[in-house]
């Protein structure tokens, strides 16, 4: 059932919430800053730790798999209601600090997916782009 897991899933919205709330105003903004990327990364914290505990049953991972593929469209949309006008008019500084974290970003996913760059590159056959090439 898709139920299961979402008990989880609003923990740490709520905890994410409220820690970018905190950071809002420690900075001055009356503002949540950060808070559903400190939700996301807590649900991949907590999902990991429980299934590598052996504490996620079958329908809570199936929840949480549905819940997952759900959350991006709504961070989305969440991200479009912003005032994104405001940010650009209000100077180059959020353009620069958005381009220099996609580019952190970018070097940092092999490193934390523990895949060299060779490794993690598929060749693909010609004739059918979906079947992997065989090795030689």
């Amino acid at each position: 059932m898709v139920i299961y897991g979402v008990a989880i899933l609003a923990a740490c919205f709520l905890v994410g919430m409220f820690c970018g709330e905190i950071i809002g105003s420690l900075m001055g903004v009356d503002s949540n800053v950060g808070g559903v990327g400190i939700a996301m990364l807590l649900l991949i914290v907590v999902i990991d730790r429980l299934q590598k505990k052996d504490m996620l049953s079958m329908p809570a991972q199936s929840g949480l798999a549905f819940w997952n593929a759900m959350y991006i469209p709504i961070v989305i949309a969440m991200a479009a209601s912003q005032n994104v006008l405001g940010a650009l008019t209000g100077g180059p500084l959020a353009i620069v600090a958005g381009g220099v974290t996609v580019v952190i970003s970018w070097f940092f996913v092999p490193i934390i997916g523990g895949k060299k760059a060779k490794e993690s590159e598929i060749e693909f056959n010609r004739t059918n782009p979906l079947k992997p090439k065989e090795a030689n």
